[in-house]
């Protein structure tokens, strides 16, 4: 049982440590940008979590393939496999589903200079700030859970179009600052569905 347990703490070490430095490495050689779009390293930065999740529970299910085995084992591995999909899943969905979203969205934010543009592909988005009816900025309620950061803000215009953004895009907190003025609403939800 010794020999078996020792590479699944050297794994989780190893990606532990490799989630640690890729965190720190991309807050380092990160810059302020005022164009945000979905790019692969925020998709890294918001599910490097849940794949470590998953890929240190993938060993603890090899001896479902070795061979039969007792139903209190199948059982427990069963539950094993709940809890980890559990931890995993919802981020997942919410990834795809923010992905699916925004992934044709470009953000063009700067408060120093007092700028908000939204693109959605090569066209604009036409509003301006007095245009924004109420803004509704939703945020999870567990800030201990894999999926906590994923967020949004739901930008409502008087002429009834919604414009949604995703914490895909970039940070939502310096925006809802920016907006705090124009009727921000927070919402806390166990889970930012939209």
């Amino acid at each position: 049982m010794r020999r078996l347990l020792w590479p699944v703490v050297q794994l989780a070490l190893a990606l532990g440590a490799a989630s640690l430095l890729l965190q720190w490495g991309l807050r380092l050689l990160g810059r302020r940008r005022t164009v945000f779009q979905v790019t692969y390293w925020r998709g890294v930065q918001l599910l490097i979590w849940p794949l470590a999740s998953l890929c240190v529970a993938l060993p603890l299910f090899r001896p479902l393939l070795v061979g039969p085995r007792s139903w209190w084992e199948i059982g427990l591995l069963g539950l094993l496999g709940a809890v980890v999909l559990g931890f995993a899943v919802p981020s997942l969905l919410l990834h795809a589903q923010y992905y699916r979203r925004n992934r044709h969205t470009t953000l063009l934010f700067d408060a120093r200079l007092n700028t908000l543009e939204v693109y959605e592909g090569p066209v604009p988005v036409s509003f301006a700030r007095h245009d924004i009816e109420r803004v509704e900025y939703c945020r999870c309620r567990a800030r201990r859970a894999f999926w906590s950061n994923y967020e949004y803000l739901r930008l409502h215009l008087r002429d009834g179009r919604t414009v949604e953004l995703t914490s895909l895009l970039a940070d939502l907190g310096p925006l809802a600052e920016f907006l705090r003025n124009t009727r921000l609403q927070p919402v806390r939800r166990w889970f930012c569905w939209l």
